[in-house]
């Protein structure tokens, strides 16, 4: 008696199964129908011709600038600062003063010594001519002028520590921020002031081994700085590269000289160089933008024309993703080393959105200028 309704149960719960699966398969089934009906809409690409370009040859390198002439001019001698003659960043030509120490102690000393040495020529001239008349011994003469010149040497001496005490400009340059004081007793080696002769400047710079051929004296080289105002570059040419190659690195350091109107460029700097070559080279370039760029291999979407069928808002037109090597850049591009000929065309900007074998339809009507030397404008 219990049999039966347990059977119609699992009957009537296999039925209700049976219903949902066939129901739910019918419901797969017509979207599968729909997915194969559906035609995706061609992606918008903007396009650029694969260009032969001629490219200026560049080693390029990190340098660092110094002052061709650049020295913390310091005390000498022990004394006292009674005078400060120089202006903090001001402009100074050599030999002017800069700081006076207490010289009224040498300047005493130095007038009983011009008075000795004054005492010691008239009797030096007296022996003279009185040797001349054998009236004196010739050793007396000698003494008298062994006299003369200890007391001229002595006064030179006093001078000499005059001299050191008045602290001038050792060559024409522009000064930093003082470091002493009035009244202030400074000792020997006492850092007064930074003095640097900022124009010309020095840039030097590394290259690997490999690029010795690559640089030599009187190759133009260019400078650029993010302490530059944008844009600018500043020209020179390299006047030395080391004899000898670092064997630890294997670099060899090479010097250039450039001009600094203005005197933007400061010793201490970091700047990007490029040597210009003597030679250009022809390369294959397209926009940077137009490469996928992955840790695997760098690619582009290259754009092929297909048989058109009716209707095909594409026109034909699908994307082929091509593995490509890369090259130097140059302001918006970038060059090809191998992958890409002449005159096929690339997606240029938006290749990240893209699958190979894709429908695309080309509208370059908003592809942006793509320039070797662009100039970004400030908003």
């Amino acid at each position: 008696m219990k049999i039966k309704p347990l059977l119609l149960g699992i009957g009537g719960i296999v039925v209700v199964v049976g219903l949902l699966a066939g129901a739910k398969a019918l419901q797969i089934g017509t979207l599968i129908k729909k997915g194969k009906e559906t035609k995706i809409p061609p992606e918008v690409v903007a396009t650029s011709r694969v260009q032969q370009q001629t490219w200026e040859s560049l080693v390029t390198a990190v340098g660092s600038l110094e002052a061709v002439q650049g020295v913390t001019v310091a005390a000498e001698l022990t004394g006292k600062v009674v005078a400060i003659a120089l202006e903090p960043g001001a402009q100074v030509k050599t030999g002017d003063l800069l700081v006076q120490q207490d010289i009224t102690q040498e300047t005493a000393q130095l007038r009983a010594a011009e008075a000795a040495a004054a005492l010691a020529r008239v009797t030096f001239e007296r022996a003279k001519k009185m040797l001349e008349t054998k009236v004196v011994a010739e050793a007396n003469y000698d003494n008298a002028e062994a006299q003369l010149k200890q007391s001229l040497a002595q006064a030179d001496t006093i001078r000499a520590i005059i001299a050191k005490k008045t602290i001038r400009a050792p060559f024409s340059g522009r000064l930093g921020i003082r470091q002493v004081h009035i009244g202030q007793i400074i000792k020997e080696g006492t850092p007064i002031v930074s003095l640097q002769a900022l124009d010309p400047i020095f840039v030097n710079f590394l290259v690997p081994q490999q690029q010795l051929a690559q640089v030599r004296p009187g190759f133009p080289v260019r400078i650029t700085s993010d302490g530059l105002p944008a844009g600018q570059v500043v020209t020179g040419a390299i006047t030395a590269v080391n004899p000898e190659v670092d064997t630890a690195s294997r670099n060899l350091r090479v010097q250039a000289t450039v001009a600094n109107q203005g005197e933007l460029l400061r010793p201490g700097m970091f700047v990007n160089v490029a040597v210009v070559q003597p030679q250009s080279s022809s390369v294959l370039a397209i926009p940077a933008t137009a490469v996928l760029y992955a840790p695997y291999s760098d690619s582009v979407f290259v754009v092929e024309q297909t048989k058109a069928g009716e209707g095909d808002p594409a026109n034909g037109q699908v994307v082929r993703q091509q593995f490509v090597r890369l090259g130097g850049k140059r302001g918006d591009f970038v060059a090809i080393a191998s992958g890409l000929t002449p005159e096929q065309t690339v997606v240029a900007t938006g290749v990240f959105k893209l699958r190979n074998g894709q429908a695309v339809a080309v509208d370059n009507s908003l592809l942006p200028k793509f320039e070797l030397a662009p100039q970004p404008k400030d908003d």
